[in-house]
């Protein structure tokens, strides 16, 4: 069994995926806008590059995406965060600085008690990250 985190955007994702694609490296696996497909049958001209339906990997997680058309409710994400984790505290600095750029920090990263490098952000398309990377302990 795998669990898989499907994102939703407010008609942002094909930024959003191609800002991870230059921030964290992550590789298309695939993706359909609604242009050409039966679903875009009645929709609007202005609504039809949205994205139906992407998935992309960060190293070998994948992850899934779509827009919301509109009519639709978008809240934004709520009560989950996605979490990175590396072991090279340079990288977490890196790729913490890089998805907080226009977005909100809402922990800084820093060392912390339990022995990691950690912070939480919102990026700028509103999605929760948390980055952590575990110290080498005092021998």
């Amino acid at each position: 069994m795998e669990v898989h985190a499907y994102l939703t955007f407010p008609g942002t994702c094909a930024q959003a995926v191609l800002f991870y694609k230059q921030t964290l490296g992550a590789e298309i696996v695939a993706s359909h806008s609604f242009r050409g497909t039966p679903a875009a049958e009645g929709l609007a001209a202005e609504h039809l590059d949205r994205i139906m339906h992407t998935s992309f990997k960060i190293g070998p997680t994948l992850l899934m995406a779509s827009d919301t058309m509109p009519g639709h409710p978008y809240d934004g994400m709520k009560g989950v965060s996605l979490s990175i984790n590396t072991k090279d505290p340079g990288e977490a600095e890196r790729v913490f600085r890089a998805l907080a750029e226009g977005g909100q920090v809402t922990m800084p990263l820093g060392d912390q008690f339990w022995g990691a490098k950690f912070g939480m952000l919102v990026d700028k398309f509103g999605i929760a990250w948390m980055v952590n990377c575990d110290l080498p302990k005092p021998s």
